[in-house]
């Protein structure tokens, strides 16, 4: 099936036009139902799509093989039961504050997006969503009713804790498997925005933290004993090799295919072999800036 661009405008989810030209919105999803499952993917902070040099569906929504993530869940290779991808832009540019008012604004088109995709038959829709992204994907649960998401993957996402555990305990979130993958890498992300994004709390902590929720299942990806959890379950992920990366959750190597086989449509992976495979634990912020060095230091910054 294709994949259809939309973007949040306001509380609106609008087609990007250059896709299917003057079809109307409602037909053109009407048409790439039949049933099949959805996936919505949500980009994070400093894309634009109103600016085609910053576009999300120039780069990691693009259906192009380079680091493209509709190719890396299977998108474009004709298999039958793959279903329908809705590649999400929102105005996720400018300043970060902006950027995070943004999110809340577009959680309603989003929102607006899943109650009509549900209006047209859809089943339970599943997200994969990336850094403020996940803000964008938890605010839309408390707009959404029982049995509209099915699946998701918050991707170091940028949220707090507790905000995110509100939502997941709304009507739509309880019915909802959320794989929560974090990674130390983030944790200087993870501090920014817990002091400069939100009015901090004495003991406030962002999606890094993990999520302690019976539905909710949290993969620490630099965690050794979390990677061998996983490579137990078939998904052998190489080690981190960096102190700080945002973006490890979906350019490290090994995760897209733990991905598609949680989302896609085989149900291969479920909560239950995540939680049987992984540690409870994770482990603590700045813990790898006391690790020794990963890699040797090249001579010429020594």
């Amino acid at each position: 099936m294709p994949i259809l661009r939309i973007n949040a405008v306001g509380s609106c989810a609008q087609l990007v036009r250059t896709d299917h030209a003057d079809q109307p919105f409602a037909d053109a999803i009407a048409g790439n139902l039949a049933g099949a499952p959805v996936l919505i993917m949500l980009h994070g902070y400093r894309y634009s799509p109103s600016q085609p040099r910053l576009s999300p569906h120039n780069y990691i929504l693009q259906d192009s093989p380079h680091e493209s993530w509709p190719h890396q869940m299977g998108y474009g290779e004709g298999t039958p039961d793959q279903g329908l991808c809705i590649a999400f832009g929102w105005e996720a540019g400018g300043t970060i504050w902006r950027a995070h008012r943004e999110a809340s604004r577009s959680a309603h088109a989003l929102a607006n997006l899943i109650r009509q995709l549900s209006a047209h038959g859809a089943g339970p829709v599943n997200i994969m969503a990336h850094s403020l992204g996940a803000r964008v994907a938890l605010g839309a649960l408390s707009h959404l009713s029982p049995g509209m998401i099915g699946r998701m993957i918050l991707m170091t996402g940028a949220e707090l804790r507790s905000t995110a555990e509100a939502a997941l305990m709304t009507a739509a979130g309880l019915g909802a498997q959320v794989l929560n993958v974090i990674s130390r890498e983030n944790d200087v992300f993870d501090f920014l925005y817990e002091w400069l994004l939100v009015p901090h709390r004495l003991g406030a902590r962002s999606l890094g933290a993990g999520l302690a929720l019976p539905h909710c299942v949290t993969a620490q990806i630099d965690n050794p004993d979390h990677l061998s959890g996983l490579k137990l379950l078939g998904f052998p992920i190489p080690i981190a090799t960096r102190r700080i990366c945002h973006w490890s959750s979906y350019t490290r190597p090994g995760l897209f295919p733990l991905y598609r086989e949680f989302l896609g449509g085989s149900g291969k992976i479920d909560l239950a072999d995540l939680r049987q495979s992984l540690p409870v634990t994770v482990t603590q912020r700045w813990s790898r800036f006391l690790q020794h060095p990963l890699q040797p230091i090249p001579i010429a910054v020594q």
